[in-house]
């Protein structure tokens, strides 16, 4: 049986889907954009500040799923300028100390709400 996980407090997801969806011992988190849970805004000054908030978003969801980031084995990081690559590189690897995921990264013509990033991940429990 499914289950539908979300953070505590974040706005409804922007359309018909779910933030994350656990079944059995597997996380599937849908696409995370740097929306600050709290206040519902967008945190876009910077691609630092936006991916440090994208992983805060994943991070919580694998909490409320009894998770943590050591459990992602996969992330797909969707970018609108690939140039931004190296600046997400550095951020994305102060949340995967020890072994980091596989993952894909692209460019994309444009993401919800307009936004310069977007990561989806797949977690597993041990």
């Amino acid at each position: 049986m499914k289950k539908v996980i979300q953070i505590p407090g974040a706005p409804a997801p922007i359309g018909p889907y779910s933030q994350a969806i656990l079944i059995k011992d597997t996380l599937y988190v849908s696409g995370q954009i740097p929306i600050d849970p709290k206040s519902s805004k967008l945190v876009d000054k910077t691609i630092e500040a936006s991916t440090h908030q994208v992983m805060k978003n994943i991070t919580a969801l694998l909490i409320e799923a009894g998770m943590t980031m050591n459990n992602i084995v996969k992330c797909s990081i969707f970018l609108k300028d690939l140039n931004n690559f190296n600046k997400v590189n550095e951020i994305y690897a102060e949340y995967f100390r020890s072994i980091p995921p596989t993952r894909e990264t692209v460019q994309v013509s444009k993401l919800p709400m307009d936004v310069d990033i977007e990561i989806s991940c797949i977690a597993v429990s041990e």
